[in-house]
């Protein structure tokens, strides 16, 4: 077998760096496209969530100057209001222990009773999220008190339209005065509460109503397929504060 010499030894070993070169190159090329391909996919994600947000900003300010009754849908929008038979008034349990309710949204039952804007819950806020929303059971007692409060399901969470629509109903609602005359809360109703709403219906209604005469109770429910303002005003005025068990402040219809 005939010797290998240094020159093509050296050729050789020309040949086999440059393969490894090649080698690394294209490794390095490779990395830098995953490496980019990652930071596209981590701003279209940063981009999305900025979205419905932003959205949903767009069409509070699109309708802020709008009088209650033309934000969202019409009333046609909603349907029937619907009634139960209510208990659970004055039925204080201690705060921190979970209740369930049956219905899905909560119109009244027992709720917890704690001071200091707990529960009832302060009315410095008129607009929750899911990761802002107070307990059901501190909310329950606001509506033993003469709230209504509009429910959203997590469609219309995930809907910008839909949720800018609710934070604009909830800035038109939100006037703070010494009686509490604008009872309103706005807030998330999700998978972790109960159950779902009726098929196609977003948005609910409740609030619990109290004859002072027989002293019997009840809660009410309106369901709604999209945000109505003035389906809203006109529960409010039908079920307005004073009719409840324990009636503070409430809407009498101005804003």
């Amino acid at each position: 077998m005939a010797k290998t010499t240094k020159t093509e030894k050296s050729d050789r070993q020309k040949v086999i760096d440059d393969i490894r070169r090649k080698q690394r190159s294209a490794e390095k090329r490779q990395g830098f496209m995953i490496l980019a391909v990652c930071i596209v996919i981590a701003l279209v994600i940063i981009v999305l969530a900025a979205f419905n947000p932003i959205r949903s900003w767009i069409e509070q300010q699109r309708n802020a100057d709008d009088p209650l009754a033309e934000i969202g849908g019409p009333a046609s929008v909603c349907g029937d209001v619907t009634t139960k038979n209510a208990e659970g008034s004055n039925d204080h349990r201690p705060t921190g222990e979970q209740i369930e309710y049956d219905e899905a949204p909560v119109a009244f039952g027992p709720h917890w009773n704690e001071g200091g804007g707990v529960a009832p819950v302060g009315i410095d806020d008129r607009f929750f999220t899911d990761d802002s929303r107070p307990e059901l059971e501190a909310l329950v007692h606001n509506l033993e008190h003469g709230f209504t409060i509009l429910w959203y399901d997590e469609t219309a969470a995930d809907d910008a339209t839909m949720l800018g629509e609710i934070k604009a109903i909830a800035e038109k609602l939100d006037y703070s005065d010494t009686n509490n005359r604008l009872s309103f809360i706005a807030a998330p109703w999700t998978s972790d509460d109960g159950g779902d709403f009726p098929d196609g219906q977003h948005i609910a209604f409740t609030h619990w109503s109290a004859d002072e005469a027989t002293g019997k109770s009840h809660g009410v429910w309106q369901y709604c397929s999209e945000p109505s303002g003035e389906a809203l005003e006109t529960f409010m005025k039908d079920y307005p504060y004073y009719d409840a068990p324990e009636p503070v402040g409430g809407y009498l219809g101005e804003q």
